[in-house]
């Protein structure tokens, strides 16, 4: 994200666990995407066309089914709403939806038509051919009055509704009126990725989000007109009563346009692209859920063209994983990372971005005045337990009430300095209390390392740790070392010389 992202901090609390407060209503046209890949090593002798050799074949949810699954991807539970055949494609589709154990799938109606397939013919990265299997025949009136009812009932329920209109006939004008009105009614936010070129059929949503060809379309205007057709994307806010648009840019990336506040442009991360397909989906479903979770539309913006530049690297109809957008936010963070002293807030952070990505997190604590090797070995057995260790020091103040009034003998600043330095180690945090507890509490690390004569029932934190599913390790001291010893040794040796 860009400098102009202050909440990075409320960005990282709903990637890593704050979007599962959330439900999103996502209705539109549903699709099974179907990919068959190989190789193409030579040309048939039958016809001038390449001869795929085939590697594998997978299918995954498509359309507004998509979506859904970039929702739950998230970690926001997304509710789903769309027509499906009932015929062997639409039962695959329901249980790849299941298997998401994201994705509600109660507002679902079986209907005439066939399910709506896509199949891909992919050599490595590149499409050769799709086929697509849907019906012209618009849906059954009764189908899409069911839909409509199933939608209006779990309005009460949801913080906010993505239409996903693929054209294919779920999101008919009757249906995008009345969802977008009861939900406004009851103060729910809505989102419309449109392929109609009738944008008044979204008249009063919160926005709307076309690229630059629907855009053009809409409007009448050349999608290489750049001036003017954001001038018209200005006259569509007005007309359509929406609150701005959110025009998606290919690689110029993401401009808000219109409304209250003034106009803002994201621009393309840089990465390269395998993959364009469900990049809008996923746009969608992540702005969706950044708004209503509470960012800036400026920050969900910002979110929301990240989570595209994750998704478009890779090949297929893959949802983004939030495990995956935390890593990359904090990329950024990396240049702090020689800064291991840190304060118990900012500590808390790093510690929750390692766990993101998968690190394991161990801790001890300890006074540590006069580093020596029994500390040493400490510290490398301490690594060996997890991925990442995180060291709690005790004050100044709280050495001198654990060990006497002419302790400790270095002060805190520069003991915490020499442990940063330490290679085993990668955070350093002061505490004042009397014992780690608070420290443990606040960190929740994943071993907790004591060493000595201790018994896993005498470590301070155990059963915090314990009871979080963690596990606590007790490693034998070096006979022969200890800070005690050490200054008794310097006291004599200042006697002898007195």
């Amino acid at each position: 994200m860009n400098a102009r992202m202050p909440e990075l901090h409320a960005v990282l609390g709903l990637l890593e666990g704050g979007f599962a407060r959330l439900r999103v209503l996502v209705v539109g046209d549903l699709m099974l995407d179907r990919y068959v890949v190989g190789d193409v090593e030579r040309i048939s002798p039958e016809a001038p066309v390449p001869i795929l050799r085939h590697v594998q074949r997978y299918a995954r949810p498509g359309g507004a089914a998509n979506v859904a699954m970039n929702l739950a991807g998230l970690g926001v539970h997304a509710v789903l709403a769309g027509v499906i055949g009932h015929d062997e494609d639409g039962a695959e589709l329901m249980r790849l939806l299941r298997e998401s154990r994201g994705v509600d799938c109660s507002c679902v109606v079986e209907g005439g038509r066939p399910t709506i397939s896509k199949t891909r013919i992919v050599s490595r990265t590149q499409q050769m051919l799709r086929l697509d299997v849907e019906s012209r025949e618009a849906a059954a009136a009764e189908e899409i009055d069911e839909l409509l009812q199933r939608v209006l009932v779990a309005l009460d329920r949801v913080d906010a509704v993505i239409l996903s209109d693929y054209a294919k006939g779920a999101l008919t004008e009757g249906v995008c009126r009345d969802v977008i009105a009861a939900a406004r009614f009851k103060g729910v936010k809505v989102f419309v990725d449109p392929k109609s070129r009738e944008f008044s059929r979204y008249a009063g949503a919160t926005t709307i989000c076309p690229n630059l060809g629907e855009l053009a379309a809409a409007t009448g205007v050349s999608a290489y007109d750049r001036e003017n057709l954001l001038a018209a994307a200005r006259m569509l806010v007005v007309s359509t009563g929406v609150d701005f648009l959110t025009v998606t840019m290919s690689e110029h990336g993401i401009r808000i346009v219109g409304g209250s506040g003034s106009e803002y442009h994201s621009p393309a991360r840089a990465r390269e692209v395998a993959d364009v397909s469900g990049a809008g989906d996923t746009v969608i479903a992540t702005l969706a859920a950044a708004m209503a979770g509470g960012l800036a539309r400026e920050t969900a913006v910002e979110l929301a063209n990240l989570a595209a530049s994750l998704v478009v690297a890779k090949v297929g109809t893959v949802p983004v994983r939030a495990e995956e957008m935390v890593a990359e936010l904090t990329v950024s963070q990396r240049a702090e990372s020689t800064n291991k002293v840190l304060t118990l807030e900012r500590a808390v952070e790093r510690v929750r971005e390692w766990r993101a990505v998968g690190e394991s997190i161990v801790f001890t604590n300890g006074c540590f005045d006069l580093l020596h090797v029994g500390h040493v070995t400490l510290l490398e057995d301490c690594r060996a337990f997890g991925s990442k260790l995180v060291v709690g020091m005790n004050t100044d103040a709280s050495v001198q009430r654990l060990k006497g009034p002419n302790r400790p003998v270095v002060g805190e600043r520069e003991r915490a300095k020499v442990m940063a330095a330490m290679g085993a180690v990668d955070v350093v945090v002061l505490f004042d209390e009397d014992t780690p507890l608070d420290l443990i509490r606040a960190l929740r690390p994943d071993v907790l390392v004591k060493g000595g004569d201790y018994s896993v029932e005498t470590v301070v934190g155990h059963e915090d740790v314990i009871a979080a599913g963690g596990s606590v390790e007790i490693v034998p001291t070096v006979e022969g070392f200890s800070t005690t010893g050490l200054v008794q040794k310097l006291k004599a040796s200042q006697s002898r010389e007195s």
